[in-house]
């Protein structure tokens, strides 16, 4: 309270600044997300001095508690909701200035940076799915390229012992080829043997003393 008329009376007089259009614009949202429904938006909106006018109004009712949904970010009063993006908080309050922003230009800016934003997160996304996709396939690709390389040498060893020259065994434990060699030293050096069957162990014994070395002697 003032004591002085005079200090009164000047106070009377001082001019008061009016409220800019960003404020404007934010008490309207404000005044729609306390009303209950579309009257009763438009007879708040009327009481405050605020627009009233169907272009505002149309715009305002995403926003009313009661009938509307909730609203996406904050807009300007006559602009279309802005999708907000997982961005720092710098970037998201710059872009919400930005679109409640009375001028229309600066509104327009703010919608094509939040659409190249959201393209440029999408094009990251899908850029880092394809190089984890790829990765997978290489990585198959190699474990396919080292299996076939397994059943190569594996199939290689196989044919290597199927291969393999195999002596045939008799039941005195020589070979046949060794048996038919006794027989025929033995009929050389008078011995009478069968052409088959059994050799007897005395020739055997003998062939193999007739082939051993003989040790030298010192003179």
């Amino acid at each position: 309270m003032f004591t002085d008329w005079s200090e009164a009376l000047e106070a009377e007089s001082l001019p008061l600044d009016p409220a800019s259009a960003q404020q404007l614009a934010a008490a309207v949202r404000v005044t729609a997300r306390s009303s209950r429904d579309k009257h009763d938006m438009t007879l708040l909106l009327d009481v405050l001095g605020l627009p009233t006018d169907p272009d505002t109004l149309t715009a305002l009712l995403p926003l009313i508690p009661e009938t509307g949904d909730k609203p996406v970010t904050t807009t300007a009063a006559i602009d279309v909701p802005v999708i907000p993006l997982t961005v720092s908080n710098p970037v998201q309050e710059l872009l919400d200035w930005a679109a409640a922003h009375p001028a229309a230009a600066v509104r327009n800016r703010a919608t094509r940076i939040t659409a190249d934003l959201a393209e440029l997160t999408e094009r990251r996304d899908t850029e880092a799915a394809q190089r984890e996709a790829e990765e997978k396939v290489a990585r198959a690709k190699a474990e396919l390229e080292r299996a076939q390389e397994e059943l190569r040498t594996v199939r290689a060893n196989t044919r290597t012992t199927a291969a393999a020259p195999t002596t045939s065994r008799t039941g005195s434990g020589r070979s046949r080829e060794e048996l038919t060699a006794i027989r025929s030293w033995a009929r050389e050096n008078g011995h009478q043997v069968a052409a088959q069957g059994m050799v007897p162990q005395r020739i055997q014994e003998a062939y193999d003393t007739a082939h051993q070395t003989p040790t030298r002697k010192d003179g």
